[in-house]
């Protein structure tokens, strides 16, 4: 077989090690998401304010900055090794963020996670309490 061969859609640790690379790619650039997605919850919009304010745009820039620099993955909240689900303190509430696999037309879920060219990623920051 010649050519470029597209990584196993077999559960295995080089293709949650492909997932894991792309899910970082996505929360370590929030502000250039390419063509996946970062959104916010409502409790979270209420949590960092009006962001046409000054203070408001700073938390908002504080807590992409903590989820970007999120580096902690225990086993029980990865168990697959792809990096997308997190759980921070951020403005003395607990924040989780998760990322999810859609089809590029954001209608269905993403038949593999592990190529780009047919996943929209969507990084998700929601309050726990909104869990």
């Amino acid at each position: 077989m010649t050519g470029t061969s597209k990584p196993s859609r077999e559960p295995g640790p080089a293709r949650s090690a492909i997932i894991a690379a792309l899910n970082d790619e996505l929360r370590q650039n929030p502000t250039r998401p390419g063509a996946n997605r970062v959104v916010m919850s409502s409790g979270v919009a209420a949590l960092i304010g009006d962001t046409t304010l000054f203070r408001g745009f700073h938390k908002r820039a504080e807590l992409l900055r903590a989820v970007r620099d999120f580096d902690t993955f225990p086993a029980g909240d990865d168990p697959y090794g792809e990096r997308d689900f997190g759980a921070l303190t951020f403005a003395d509430s607990r924040i989780f963020w998760k990322i999810d696999y859609y089809d590029v037309d954001l209608k269905f879920g993403s038949e593999d996670p592990a190529d780009p060219a047919a996943t929209t990623r969507v990084l998700t920051i929601y309050l726990a309490s909104e869990h």
